[in-house]
């Protein structure tokens, strides 16, 4: 069975700068992708990073990238999220798959209905 948890979520002041760390125990293939969610209230979530087991391969949603840096060591996943903005406030979720090679298949992307497993989410506050 596979778990998934999240942590390192708060508040934090517009241009500050949180650590969200995750763990995804039970993966099976050695070949697995994970990734990081939000979902806004009355929006749709949105893929924010993923990467491969190896990570040659990553994403980042334009509304992130130069800002939040995506790393893994094994099973544990983290978003280092820099120069934070109010808009950047949702509940962040990790989500991790056996199949890096499915994830990635059209190239450097992040759907989450290819995900298989996830967390319960953390909440991230940014206050201006």
């Amino acid at each position: 069975q596979v778990q998934v948890v999240e942590s390192g979520g708060g508040l934090v002041q517009a241009g500050g700068s949180l650590r969200l760390p995750c763990t995804a125990s039970g993966l099976r293939t050695g070949d697995d992708a994970m990734g990081w969610f939000r979902q806004a209230p009355g929006k749709e979530r949105e893929g924010v990073s993923c990467i491969s087991w190896s990570g040659k391969s990553t994403y980042y949603a334009d509304s992130v990238n130069g800002r939040f840096t995506i790393s893994r060591h094994k099973n544990t996943l983290y978003l280092q999220m820099n120069s934070l903005k109010p808009e950047d406030t949702a509940i962040y979720y990790c989500a991790a798959d056996d199949f890096s090679a499915f994830v990635f298949r059209g190239g450097p992307q992040c759907k989450g209905a290819d995900f298989a497993y996830w967390g319960q989410g953390t909440q991230v506050t940014v206050s201006s």
